[in-house]
């Protein structure tokens, strides 16, 4: 499965009642940092499917990251059972963003 496309619209459904944990790229076109974690993130929707859903919200153009209090980007959410259990910002290795995912998923 490949990331999704998330919207104030779907939030709710996509992430907040999602049975698997999801990992929410909070993002921006303009965003250096964010366009040198794109790739990373992608590559970890593949290595985690059936695991973890893994979706990307553009800043600019929904108000939901404003509701979790997100204040630079790229911040990645992963989320469990409906609530933020990991907060991860900035550009990051994807070592790093893997221990964060396994220690989500390992809990």
């Amino acid at each position: 499965m490949a990331e999704l496309t998330l919207t104030d619209q779907t939030f709710e459904q996509e992430v907040l009642k999602s049975q698997l944990p999801v990992l929410v790229d909070f993002w921006a076109p303009w965003c250096a940092p964010c366009r040198i974690v794109s790739p990373i993130v992608e590559e970890l929707a593949k290595e985690y499917e059936g695991k973890l859903k893994v979706g990307k919200m553009n800043v600019d153009e929904n108000q939901t990251a404003a509701r979790f209090g997100i204040m630079s980007i790229p911040t990645l959410l992963i989320f469990k059972n409906g609530k933020p259990v990991k907060t991860m910002i900035g550009a990051q290795a994807k070592d790093n963003l893997k221990k964060g995912i396994d220690e989500v998923l390992g809990s």
